[in-house]
């Protein structure tokens, strides 16, 4: 090919340098030569329009991972933001739903007894004393006849002046009851060691108690009968009958309710609602009915056990048998 392309160009030099030369036949076509020497590289073309964006390839292998970077300085702090404001306080919950009944627990050691109260003050509440009966008159004695049969009962004869002292005589028949004579005077106090007692007094030693718990006041003032136990702080009834229990609590900082239990019963339910630093003071009073057998403490709610107790304050629970004179 590359032979008869210059034979091709050697014609048209030819013709173009010889116009008038008479074009001769066309000569039979030679063998092909050798192949030439490869040519020098041709002038970068003009860039050609963009083609269209090609299908995505699909994902290479996960790269090496990159060697870990210097840790950077530590930032300044930041301001402190402003206080947040205080929501309102939420909806009361409901009452929860009462447990079963617990199996009794095993009897608890006997409390190391507390030290004797001092000798409480006498009453000043006495008697209206009486006024003195009136002495009857002495009748005068008849002289002594001789003793003759028994007769008929006689009427009352005038009393004679007294006489020596006469033989024995019978068994007369009873007379007619008198009239109730005036009260007389105020008798010396009697025995009262027979009368039973029950009572007790005890304080807290440790603020905020856990709740839902009989709460243990375990400084005791008054336990002589021992029927309250500090290591459980139940009071047990030992001695049927009506008791005044009563509590003075010092609260601060933080709410309190305060439930007095009975025969597994909340009897009473109270709350002081406290916020901050504030300190107040609870107390309450209430006569209760029991039977031999029956318990009662106190129980502060979930989050209200704002109960407090210092060097300068005090939180005591109290109760005694309340005495009923027949």
């Amino acid at each position: 090919h590359e032979v008869i392309r210059l034979f091709i160009l050697l014609n048209i030099c030819r013709s173009s340098s010889c116009p008038n030369s008479n074009k001769g036949d066309a000569g039979s076509t030679g063998s092909r030569g050798p192949q030439g020497p490869k040519g020098d590289k041709g002038e970068c073309g003009k860039s050609g329009p963009k083609g269209d964006i090609g299908p995505s390839g699909s994902p290479g292998e996960k790269g090496h991972e990159g060697e870990r970077g210097q840790t950077g300085k530590r930032g300044p702090k930041g301001y402190a933001g402003p206080p947040g404001v205080r929501g309102a306080p939420g909806l009361k919950g409901d009452s929860g739903v009462y447990g079963k009944m617990g199996h009794p627990g095993k009897h608890g050691p006997s409390g190391l007894p507390g030290r004797k109260g001092e000798k409480g003050q006498k009453g000043d509440y006495t008697g209206v004393e009486g006024i003195p009966g009136m002495n009857g008159q002495q009748g005068e004695k008849g002289e002594p006849g001789n003793k003759g049969e028994k007769g008929d009962l006689g009427p009352a004869g005038v009393m004679g002046p007294l006489g020596p002292k006469g033989n024995p005589g019978s068994k007369g028949a009873r007379g007619a009851s008198g009239k109730k004579g005036s009260r007389g005077i105020k008798g010396s106090k009697g025995d009262n060691s027979k009368v039973r007692r029950s009572a007790f007094s005890a304080g807290l030693s440790k603020s905020f108690p856990p709740p839902n718990i009989p709460i243990k006041f375990d400084k005791i003032l008054y336990n002589d009968q021992e029927d309250y136990n500090p290591s459980t702080g139940k009071f047990n009834c030992s001695i049927p009958g009506a008791y005044v229990f009563a509590y003075h609590m010092t609260i601060r900082g933080r709410p309190a309710r305060i439930s007095i239990v009975a025969q597994n019963k909340k009897i009473v339910k109270t709350r002081e609602t406290l916020y901050g630093q504030e300190i107040d003071q609870a107390s309450f009073l209430i006569i209760l009915k029991l039977n031999a057998g029956d318990q009662v403490w106190l129980e502060v709610g979930r989050d209200w056990n704002g109960i407090y107790v210092s060097a300068e304050d005090d939180s005591i629970f109290t109760g005694f048998l309340f005495p009923i004179t027949q």
